[in-house]
């Protein structure tokens, strides 16, 4: 009986979000780094940025989600950049890797007025497998159930393509990732081949007093295989000081497009850049029927920008205008 609610349960996972072969995305691109939206963004702010990202999901329930990513990208020539970024993802039983290379171009529509238009593509390579090796024989169990002979694993490779428009301190971009279907079995009748996921981001940077300002924003996801979608409406405050340094404060509110009062994750995040030292951390609240069996999720990034030099081109620009103007 324990065998087969292992397997029902992975096979829900696997329809559900495993399958899709995805960077999961929850609050990493606020940590000051919108390439992991988009490979648009690469080579914007005139840096090496890097920067590493610790997820824990559902602190307290065991084998809880849990995704380790590294992100870098760095401008090439004077209005090009390249990128990479690596990912491995644990869900129960479950375990998905993946990485990305990513290329993007940027182009000037008008220098008086500060329009910009980026263009960016990504291939990837990601794999996903079942953790055979956790299903020991237990007192009840002591026959591990004979048609689990391997680990189930599947490679996929895939691209993303994304745009991104740029007019002073407004930015908003459109992504489309895993845009090829995938070869599945056609006598199982289970597997969606859909891996489409359709990636919206804007924002606005509104400078108020004291070499401060605000940034709000929103990030909607729409996912093809079954028709669900998800927003994030978030706000930031960033406060600098003499040395180009600063930190911020903000909060980003996840719900469901179906269900706007009924939120998926709550909570607060801070962030701080000291020098070409950056470290962030985020914390949300799971609003649903796993609140009372969990501390929440938590989100820690740790970067650093090197290498930092100004383009010839002002399309690679970083968006914020204050403090230091090569930062993203």
């Amino acid at each position: 009986m324990r065998n087969l609610l292992k397997i029902f349960l992975l096979i829900v996972f696997a329809q559900s979000s495993a399958q899709e072969l995805n960077l999961p995305v929850f609050t990493q691109y606020l940590a000051d780094n919108d390439f992991v939206v988009s490979p648009t963004f690469a080579g914007i702010g005139d840096n090496f940025r890097i920067r590493a990202n610790g997820l824990m999901q559902w602190v307290g329930i065991k084998n809880a989600p849990q995704n380790q990513a590294v992100y870098a990208d760095i401008r090439m020539a004077n209005n090009s950049g390249v990128g990479v970024s690596a990912f491995n993802d644990s869900n129960g039983n479950t375990r998905q890797q993946g990485i990305k290379f990513s290329y993007a171009h940027h182009l000037i529509l008008d220098y008086k007025t500060e329009q910009y238009l980026s263009f960016g593509i990504s291939f990837n390579v990601n794999s996903f497998r079942l953790a055979i090796e956790n299903f020991d024989p237990t007192f009840d169990d002591p026959i591990i159930d004979p048609s689990i002979t391997d680990d189930r694993s599947i490679t996929n490779n895939n691209f993303d393509v994304g745009a991104l428009y740029r007019i002073d301190r407004f930015w908003l971009s459109a992504n489309a990732n895993n845009i090829l279907q995938k070869e599945t079995n056609n006598f199982a009748g289970l597997e969606p081949n859909a891996l489409l996921n359709l990636q919206f981001y804007s924002g606005y940077s509104v400078p108020t007093k004291n070499y401060s300002e605000i940034e709000p924003s929103i990030y909607y996801q729409l996912f093809a295989s079954d028709g669900r979608s998800s927003t994030d409406v978030n706000i930031k405050y960033r406060k600098y000081n003499r040395d180009n340094d600063f930190y911020w404060i903000g909060a980003s509110y996840r719900f469901l497009n179906d269900q706007f009062m009924n939120p998926l994750n709550i909570g607060p995040m801070v962030g701080v850049k000291k020098n070409i030292f950056y470290f962030s951390y985020a914390y949300q609240l799971t609003l649903n029927d796993l609140t009372g069996f969990n501390t929440g999720t938590h989100a820690v990034t740790i970067g650093f920008d090197l290498i930092q030099e100004l383009s010839d081109c002002p399309c690679t620009k970083g968006k914020y205008k204050l403090g230091n103007r090569l930062w993203q």
